[in-house]
């Protein structure tokens, strides 16, 4: 999972001997197809990224039906006991519900990204395991988590993703200022997005992802073949438009040295 200035980037690679592979990718532009066409890279878009990116590999897998994941967003950490863990308890998000087919199992890699408590990156990865792909985690990089008491907030975290801290920074900022609100929020303001609609704004983009996560289908390549590159003077052909040039006059002249 990668985020750069504008978009969260979000892939499934497997390595093979000759080259590293795509399963499959999504990107938080590709959200403006379910209605969301600002704030692509905050924490709920991240999390949207990473629905997607699961529904997506699962449906290509033919796995979508079998393991849906969490239908409902609560922030909720599940931990599943699995055969030959030693009996040890590891946390999971997708159970076991085919023999013949097990859970997918990916493993997140963040890059250079800082693993602090809260990051995007794990928003990512908390939508893919809500999509319903099998990642070994645990509460302890989301927000809610307090490492002095060692106990864990769902409600904190599912505010994230339903983009209510959003909503909340942009009431307070309006509150203050209408002027800033409308300067810093212009593309939410250009689109009509009132801030107490967001929660309802993602619930209907995680919906409409789990109805249709196939990528866009990509646009045909057209190659105008018309045009034929000049073929080259000949040295008589040279002299004959140099001459053509000074019987013209100055002008001509000006226009020669110009083309020089």
């Amino acid at each position: 999972m990668r985020i750069t200035n504008r978009y969260v980037i979000c892939q499934i690679v497997y390595a093979e001997i000759d080259k590293d592979r795509v399963l499959v990718s999504a990107n938080s532009a590709e959200l403006e197809k379910y209605g969301l066409k600002f704030g692509l890279k905050n924490y709920a878009a991240a999390y949207c990224t990473g629905l997607l990116v699961a529904r997506r590999a699962l449906t290509k897998l033919n796995m979508a039906d079998k393991y849906e994941g969490n239908t409902e967003v609560t922030g909720k950490v599940v931990k599943v006991d699995r055969e030959g863990s030693g009996g040890k308890t590891r946390t999971h998000y997708v159970a076991e519900v085919d023999e013949e087919r097990k859970p997918f199992r990916v493993y997140l890699d963040v890059g250079i990204r800082m693993t602090t408590t809260g990051a995007r990156i794990f928003g990512a990865m908390k939508g893919a395991a809500d999509g319903g792909l099998d990642i070994p985690h645990n509460e302890k990089r989301f927000p809610g988590w307090n490492k002095d008491n060692k106990k864990y907030d769902p409600d904190e975290l599912r505010a994230r993703i339903m983009g209510e801290h959003v909503q909340d920074y942009q009431n307070k900022i309006r509150e203050d200022d209408q002027e800033q609100f409308e300067k810093m929020w212009s593309k939410y303001v250009a689109e009509g997005q009132d801030p107490d609609e967001l929660p309802e704004l993602y619930a209907s983009i995680h919906e409409k992802i789990r109805e249709d996560p196939s990528p866009a289908p990509k646009a045909k390549l057209t190659i105008d073949k018309s045009y034929k590159k000049p073929g080259k003077k000949s040295l008589a052909d040279r002299k004959a438009s140099l001459a053509e040039k000074k019987a013209k006059g100055p002008a001509a002249e000006e226009e020669m040295e110009e083309d020089e």
